[in-house]
């Protein structure tokens, strides 16, 4: 599959194993590339099994793609966010956690990647194309 030229939008789910882990959180992203540049902007979304209001987290990231162009080319995607975090009570604010994702992905968006979110690392996370 060859990429788009120009800009394109791709979804990607990143997940631990094969995604049956009962309480590992489960990343989407919604990607648009700017084919030219390489530069990345869309929402990632991660969710798990925790009661509310922590279940579920989505903000706006952006990021840069890199080919290697050494024989199979591989995609490397370097994305980077915050999202607000609320205290839960009985203090009161909120502060800006930050998120990351370094991915390696073949031609077809397969592959594996790395994220962090505030202070939860998820290594060697499964990446595939959603349709």
């Amino acid at each position: 599959m060859t990429d788009a030229v120009g800009l394109y939008q791709v979804k990607l789910l990143v997940q631990v194993g094969d995604g049956h882990l009962p309480g590992a959180p489960k990343l989407e992203l919604a990607l648009l590339v700017n084919a030219p540049t390489g530069h990345i902007t869309g929402t990632a979304h991660i969710t798990q099994a925790l009661p509310p209001p922590y279940g579920s987290i989505e903000f706006p990231v952006s990021g840069v793609l890199h080919h290697t162009g050494f024989g199979h080319d591989t995609k490397l995607i370097a994305l980077h966010g915050e999202y607000v975090v609320s205290v839960p009570p009985p203090a009161i604010g909120s502060y800006l956690a930050q998120f990351w994702a370094a991915l390696a992905l073949d031609a077809d968006w397969n592959g594996v990647g790395t994220y962090r979110y505030g202070n939860h690392i998820v290594p060697h996370a499964k990446v595939s194309k959603e349709a």
